[in-house]
């Protein structure tokens, strides 16, 4: 069984306030991108076993797909096991949700390569034991999400522009970030514009593209904000940190210009192009 687990790119990002729970309130809209890791699953007996190519992660009880692996047993009750060979095309530590994927997809597919029925909501319960924006990736459209990110909104996202996504040799910790926001003193933020509930769509492009992290990232890791500059200097019509970074992305109107920007840029930074309206793929 070879799955697809696409990255997603934030088209806007709002830390509305710090909850009882220890978690935030955000608004933002998760959007996939051209670039996906591969899983490749194997039946076992009981064991569990992860093997990995391209960029590192822990193959070991750490791992999101492990961590699936285990609760779904728990939950179900098989003791059967699962072999994962993970080819590691997200980079990690870049706000692209590469873990989350990987772990979405290979909750989805285990019922089947076990041949055992388990309950959408039972899926959907493990994925937020696993992580905030895991619900997302159980699903394959865009989302305006709230809450910790789990209340989820499927909406039609039309992006006319090739996507240029940049990430630097930075990775950069989530609950760092988070931790960096500036307090709320106990009182939550105006709730943004992003999703009309009237007519269940989301803002203009233009209007979407703000991300509390930029300034936290950018003090801390000022070459970042540096290519975010960059990226709107050699031609980008828009450009933005992805989720808490480190990747950063540009909206270009024409391939040309895209790949005229990606060209410089990849000497330095990994790069990947997605073309206008992509979809993807699964």
């Amino acid at each position: 069984m070879v799955l697809r687990a696409y990255a997603k790119i934030n088209l806007g990002l709002k830390v509305l306030d710090k909850r009882r729970d220890g978690y935030h309130n955000i608004e933002t809209v998760f959007h996939r991108i051209d670039l996906f890791d591969e899983l490749t699953l194997e039946p076992s007996a009981e064991s569990v076993e992860l093997t990995g190519e391209g960029f590192e992660v822990p193959l070991d009880e750490e791992n999101l797909c492990w961590k699936a692996i285990d609760i779904l047993r728990a939950r179900s009750g098989t003791a059967h096991g699962a072999g994962i060979r993970i080819m590691k095309r997200i980079p990690v530590g870049a706000g692209l949700g590469g873990g989350s994927s990987d772990a979405a997809a290979v909750l989805s597919a285990l019922p089947s390569l076990w041949k055992i029925s388990v309950d959408p909501s039972t899926l959907a319960d493990i994925a937020l034991e696993l992580g905030s924006d895991v619900p997302f990736f159980l699903h394959n459209r865009s989302a305006f999400a709230s809450g910790r990110g789990e209340v989820l909104n499927f909406v039609k996202v039309s992006v006319p522009y090739w996507i240029l996504l940049v990430t630097p040799n930075i990775q950069i910790s989530t609950a760092w970030a988070y931790s960096q926001i500036p307090a709320f003193n106990g009182a939550q933020r105006k709730r943004t514009k992003l999703y009309d509930e009237s007519t269940c769509t989301i803002a203009p492009l233009p209007a979407l593209m703000e991300n509390d992290f930029e300034s936290v990232v950018f003090a801390a890791y000022p070459a970042i904000g540096d290519l975010k500059r960059d990226l709107r200097k050699w031609g980008a019509e828009h450009a933005l940190l992805s989720g808490s970074g480190s990747s950063v992305f540009g909206l270009f109107a024409t391939e040309a210009a895209a790949s005229a920007a990606a060209d410089l840029l990849r000497k330095k930074y990994f790069v990947s192009l997605t073309p206008p309206n992509f979809f993807p793929s699964l």
